[in-house]
This record gives structure tokens, C-alpha cells and sequence, in this order.
């Protein structure tokens, strides 16, 4: 099994130590929600929503990974309930990764926020989910959960 495939199988069975051991200690993460995120703060921010989702119907499938020694990509879909408004959110990402000694060193993904937006908080989602606007309050709303959440370990 190579690294990204150990990942997202790491991710389909709730197993955030597993992702976070498919991490390089220099790995950065980026993605609409959170920004950029590097190293330890990368991997508490998977641990962080799979505690989050321990429990609760969250359904992950992957697909269409590709990889050579340095450089990868995969899409992968979310199934899970919005914790704010209950409401159903079905997320298609599409994820590249660079890797180093191995590991995952660079892994960036891409989803479209206004879908997200519309799904996770209806027709105000569907109006301001295009705008930088709700991408700066969306990246200040989940660094700020996760510095709780850090705070707390």
C-alpha cells in the first residue's frame, strides 16, 4: 500500500494517527477551510474532526490515486451532517500531495467553497460562499477551533 493510499484508508476507518504517521515533520496542508496549516498543527487538525466525528455517520471514499517517488494526487468525497446546522454535506475534493523520504512533505485540497457553503448552510451559504469575504470569516472560524481544540491536548 503506498503512502496515500495508507492515508485515506487511515481516514476512511476514523484513524487520525494513522494520517498524521503518513505526514512528513515538515509537511504543510492547505485547503479552502482551514489555509495553510504546517507541520504538528496539519495533523491536529485531522485529529481534531475525526474526534469530532466519532460517533456520527461520516462516510470518506477515495479514488483515482496516482503517485511516483515524488508527487501525487487522489479525489475523495466526504458524506457527513454539518455540525452547526445538521445539515447533509456530500464534499468532492481533489487533493495533490508532494512527498519526501516517503512521506507526505506538501498536500493541498481543492473543493469548491460555494457548493460547500450552499449544502452546509443553505441560502446564506449559497449567497456569500463565492466571496473572500466568507473565506476569510470560513479560515478564521476553523484555525480558531483549532487552537481550542490544541490547547486543550
Amino acid at each position: 500500500m503506498n503512502v496515500i493510499e495508507k492515508f485515506y484508508t487511515a481516514f476512511k476507518n476514523l484513524d487520525a494517527e494513522g494520517m498524521a504517521s503518513c505526514y512528513h515533520k515538515d509537511v504543510i496542508f492547505e485547503d479552502p477551510a482551514f489555509g495553510e496549516l504546517k507541520g504538528e498543527h496539519a495533523s491536529n487538525m485531522w485529529r481534531m474532526l475525526l474526534e469530532s466525528q466519532k460517533g456520527k455517520e461520516f462516510i470518506v471514499n477515495f479514488s483515482n490515486i496516482n503517485i511516483d517517488a515524488e508527487k501525487g494526487s487522489a479525489s475523495w468525497e466526504a458524506f457527513y451532517d454539518f455540525s452547526k446546522t445538521k445539515r447533509k454535506v456530500h464534499n468532492k475534493i481533489e487533493a495533490k500531495f508532494k512527498l519526501k523520504d516517503g512521506l507526505i512533505v506538501d498536500h493541498r485540497d481543492n473543493f469548491n467553497v460555494k457548493t460547500w457553503a450552499k449544502q452546509a448552510m443553505g441560502f446564506k451559504g449559497a449567497l456569500l460562499g463565492g466571496t473572500k469575504f466568507f473565506k476569510r470569516k470560513l479560515n478564521a472560524q476553523t484555525n480558531g477551533m483549532l487552537a481550542k481544540w490544541e490547547s486543550r491536548q
